[in-house]
């Protein structure tokens, strides 16, 4: 038996139980349907690549959401360079404008745009917030202390107030 054969399925099982961590990542850091399956494939390549040397020090959740946001952010960055492109479906807008939306859809959406305008290392952090990771395990991910990480999100917090607060008034008009 090889070691590809021998590490697969153990590598599978990971990827079953925790695919949502990627595609959290997908959707923070790549806007279209297209960029986002690309994203998926090479994280997945990157994991399987990596799931060789892990050691277990960590948990699996905290190496994969490490793995997949350094493979999210380095792609970000080299996209970055490329002109900018706009995909739009006249189809697809019609669509998204007829469809009936809720109150809470409709805030988590805007919530995501918001998030969208963040540094990437902010889209991280409190992407990783929302997923009720640990001080600890947030600050292992990204490499900055837990004290650190807790003044991050107080300052990213701040900052999703700000951008949110022309929204919330028009809401409460």
């Amino acid at each position: 038996m090889t070691s590809v054969s021998k590490n697969q399925e153990p590598f599978l099982e990971i990827i079953s139980t925790h695919q949502r961590i990627i595609h959290k990542v997908c959707r923070l850091y790549a806007h279209t349907e297209d960029d986002r399956a690309d994203l998926f494939q090479e994280i997945l390549l990157q994991l399987w690549r990596a799931f060789g040397s892990f050691k277990g020090e960590s948990k699996i959740s905290t190496w994969m959401y490490r793995v997949a946001l350094n493979t999210a952010i380095s792609g970000f960055r080299k996209s970055s360079r490329r002109p900018a492109t706009t995909d739009l479906d006249s189809t697809a807008l019609i669509a998204a404008a007829d469809a009936p939306s809720s109150d809470a859809e409709e805030e988590t959406q805007l919530l995501y745009k918001a998030i969208a305008m963040l540094s990437d290392l902010e889209r991280a952090i409190i992407m990783l917030y929302l997923e009720e990771q640990s001080y600890e395990e947030i600050g292992e991910v990204i490499g900055i202390t837990p004290n650190y990480v807790g003044v991050k999100i107080n300052r990213i917090k701040s900052k999703l107030k700000d951008i949110l607060s022309p929204h919330l008034r028009e809401t409460r008009s």
